[in-house]
């Protein structure tokens, strides 16, 4: 180990907190005659420092918690975004498989396999959180419904619906497809 000056490796490269020479023999006697109120002050401008220090980094880590959970939060609206896509491409399917077994009556394997085949399909999308909009006897909503059709009746209560010509499906607390209904209406 190389001493130069009379100091060690580590003490001369640390000479950036230290004073000159001539300057801490100066700073010394000053320190000295301020006594305990110097030190005090610097002690208070320290501590100081910490609080200012301590309440940054404080708020450092809440703004980063904050866009932690905004991510996530966007991100999972994201996911339910592209899923509530990809069910409405297959809300036409829904709708043919319907119309499919209302037309036939008759009990044949192939209608037995349709069935099925659309009991499936519900049961994989009311998995992933597609459920109807209850429509049929329903007072009408037009938050759910889209009325396509007044009927002139005094069989039902005014603004009923009375017959569903298309289903409307929610995801989740989402609207995907309004249920398009015709609506009974009462003269007086």
């Amino acid at each position: 180990m190389a001493r130069s000056n009379g100091k060690s490796e580590a003490e001369q490269l640390d000479t950036g907190h230290e004073l000159p020479a001539a300057e801490a023999d100066d700073a010394a006697p000053e320190a000295a005659a301020a006594g305990p109120r110097a030190v005090a002050t610097e002690t208070e401008k320290l501590r100081l420092e910490r609080d200012s220090l301590l309440d940054r980094l404080a708020r450092a880590q809440a703004d980063f918690e904050n866009a932690r959970k905004r991510a996530a939060r966007e991100q999972q609206e994201y996911r339910e975004y592209a899923l509530a896509d990809a069910i409405r491409a297959l809300l036409p399917v829904l709708d043919s498989f319907e119309r499919a077994l209302t037309t036939s009556a008759d009990k044949s394997e192939l209608r037995n396999g349709v069935e099925l085949i659309y009991k499936q399909l519900q049961d994989a999308l009311e998995k992933l959180g597609l459920r109807p909009v209850p429509a049929k006897g329903e007072p009408f909503d037009p938050r759910l419904h889209e009325a396509i059709e007044m009927v002139d009746t005094t069989e039902a209560p005014d603004h009923q619906v009375i017959e569903e010509l298309q289903r409307g499906y929610k995801l989740k607390d989402r609207l995907l497809r309004p249920a398009m209904v015709k609506v009974a209406r009462n003269h007086p």
